[in-house]
């Protein structure tokens, strides 16, 4: 089997990393990785936002996200301690910077498959990265103006394992 299917036939969501940092070479992979990804009329309005998982203002997007969604202590964090996240935005008044998102994400989790590595698409916290605090968060995170959180992906060295999730082609595909 080639190896982008083994990355996606064995690519599951992890929610456990180690404290072992990325390497420079690693991060680069996974940015590079996003940046390639096709965007709608070749737009490439796609920025990433690297923020190490020691970064306080991670902690302050967990405290709005926990108030947003009426959660009290929850048992990890929205990234599950994972060493980096990328917090993806894009062109606020481009109506396809969503697709285009979720499509370089997917290009990132796959490269961190491909590395030996775990990711956690994470959009939990979409609520409090445009909520009341948008402005504060944009500004903290440098992202560019015109420009809005779209979808976010936590990755590191894998602490935990999970089988790759189910699916059933009869009951999800459509042959006409």
């Amino acid at each position: 089997m080639n190896e982008v299917l083994q990355a996606i036939e064995k690519r599951s969501s992890t929610r456990g990393y180690t404290e072992e940092k990325l390497t420079k070479e690693e991060l680069d992979s996974l940015i590079l990785a996003g940046l390639q990804a096709p965007t709608a009329t070749n737009r490439q309005e796609i920025h990433i936002t690297v923020v190490d998982g020691n970064n306080p203002i991670l902690t302050e997007i967990e405290n709005v996200k926990n108030i947003e969604r009426g959660i009290e202590n929850p048992p990890h964090n929205f990234y599950y301690e994972a060493p980096v996240v990328l917090l993806l935005s894009a062109e606020k008044a481009f109506s396809w910077s969503p697709v285009d998102a979720g499509i370089a994400v997917e290009n990132i989790s796959l490269a961190a498959e491909s590395l030996g590595l775990g990711s956690l698409i994470i959009g939990c916290i979409k609520d409090a990265m445009t909520g009341e605090k948008r402005d504060y968060f944009a500004n903290a995170l440098k992202i560019p103006e015109g420009y809005e959180f779209q979808i976010a992906i936590a990755a590191g060295h894998k602490a935990v394992s999970k089988e790759p999730h189910e699916y059933s082609v009869e009951k999800n595909v459509t042959y006409l």
